[in-house]
Formats: structure tokens, C-alpha cells, sequence
């Protein structure tokens, strides 16, 4: 049997917008589901968990900008945002959050469905060299295997990105890494594609979460100017 197709949810509070972009996606073998409110939209990416999601930021109930954000706080899925805001702070904005990419209307559906593989393809490349089975520090351990992360003995809950990037860093003590270098090994992207303040959020969330002070961090530095490093 064939893998199932991926599924993409489309948001949007005007009906023939949805209906238009399904339409569409689903002719180039998508699988979709359809929300027109923020509540609506965050009760189906929990029990459905799509593929990707297009994302309008002017929705009822929830904005997308903070749909993406709180999507951001605890998984990866890929984001398209969808808007008739055209200043380059909104994209930047959206971008900041991690979105995958921005469309702004009025826009080709053909098109829109173009950037739905384009993305879908670099979420689904290989990813980066697995780090050492087990990599342990003083009060922290990174299980490469089990994708685990332990503080003090205590699992930290962190998304796929978020320990790709922890691992990626610590398999690599002293190192130091630049935003861009970290999109172009974590993310296998570039700023052509993703704003490199994409990183500054990611490694501010990880720190949120293993640091036992986020603002004076023990494990990941900052090295100003150019980049980040891990301190073993």
C-alpha cells in the first residue's frame, strides 16, 4: 500500500477561500480538513495533528499570529500563513514566530499549492546527523535514541525542533554556531526561506525549559555578534 497523503489544514474565515484552496490541494492528492475560526482551528490541530497548516492571521475568536505562537511553544508542524496585510513588519512578524513561509492575498491557489509541496518537502528532509546514543553533562542528559532530554533527573518536554537543535549544539561543545549556519544544519534551510530570528526564538524556549535561570544560562551561550555555543 501507498503512504497516506499528507493533510493540510486550511483556516480562513471566508468560505470560498477555503473552498477554493481545498479544492485545489486536494487535486494534487492533499488530504484536507477546513476551520473558519481560531478555537475551531486549535481544537483540530490537537486531535488531528495536520501535515502542514494555512494559516489566515485575521480570524474570529484567535488571531493566526497567536495560533502560530501557541503552536510554536509545543510542536513543529509546518505553517503557511495566509493575509491581506502586505507591510513587511506583519511578514516579519509572522516569520519571527516561525512561520514557513507567507502568502498574501489575493494570491494564486496554484501557486499557494506550490508552496504547500515546497514546504512539505523541506519539513520531510533527513534529518540532521543523529547525535551520540547518550550524551551526558553535569545534571543534564540528551538520549539521542529515545529523543529524550532529562534536568535533575526530570524529563523536560521539548519539541522535535527544539531537541534537534539542543543536540545538534551539545554534539559540538565550544563550538560556536551562527543563526544562519543553525538554519542551514537544523532546519536544512536558509534565510531565503526562514528568518534567522527563527533560532533566537527556538534557543529562548529551550533555555525557558532546562535552564535553571533562562536569563543567566548555564548550557547554551550566547556569544554576542555571532552566534550561539554550548558550554559542556
Amino acid at each position: 500500500m501507498g503512504a497516506s497523503p499528507a493533510t493540510v489544514l486550511v483556516v480562513d474565515d471566508e468560505d470560498m477561500v477555503r473552498e477554493v484552496v481545498c479544492t485545489y490541494l486536494e487535486r494534487e492528492g492533499y488530504a484536507t480538513l477546513q476551520a473558519s475560526a481560531g478555537r475551531a482551528a486549535q481544537e483540530l490541530i490537537a486531535s488531528e495533528r495536520p501535515d502542514l497548516i494555512v494559516l489566515d492571521v485575521m480570524l474570529p475568536e484567535i488571531d493566526g499570529y497567536s495560533i502560530l505562537a501557541d503552536i510554536r511553544e509545543r510542536d513543529d508542524i509546518p505553517v503557511i500563513l495566509l493575509t491581506a496585510r502586505t507591510e513587511e513588519t506583519d511578514r516579519l512578524l509572522g516569520l519571527k514566530l516561525g512561520a514557513d513561509d507567507y502568502v498574501v492575498k489575493p494570491f494564486s491557489p496554484r501557486e499557494l499549492a506550490a508552496r504547500v509541496g515546497t514546504v512539505l518537502r523541506r519539513a520531510g528532509k533527513p534529518e540532521p546527523p543523529a547525535p551520540a546514543p547518550s550524551m551526558e553533562f553535569d545534571g543534564l542528559a540528551i538520549d539521542g535514541r529515545s529523543r529524550e532530554v532529562r534536568v535533575d533527573g526530570q524529563v523536560v518536554d521539548l519539541t522535535a525542533r527544539e531537541f534537534d537543535l539542543l543536540a545538534f549544539l551539545a554534539a559540538a561543545p565550544k563550538q560556536v554556531f551562527s543563526r544562519s549556519q543553525l538554519l542551514e544544519q537544523v532546519w536544512e534551510s536558509s534565510t531565503e526561506w526562514q528568518d534567522a530570528s527563527t533560532v533566537t526564538v527556538h534557543i529562548r524556549r529551550i533555555r525557558r525549559k532546562i535552564e535553571r535561570d533562562a536569563n543567566e544560562p548555564r548550557w547554551i551561550a550566547t556569544v554576542w555578534g555571532v552566534g550561539y555555543r554550548f558550554e559542556p
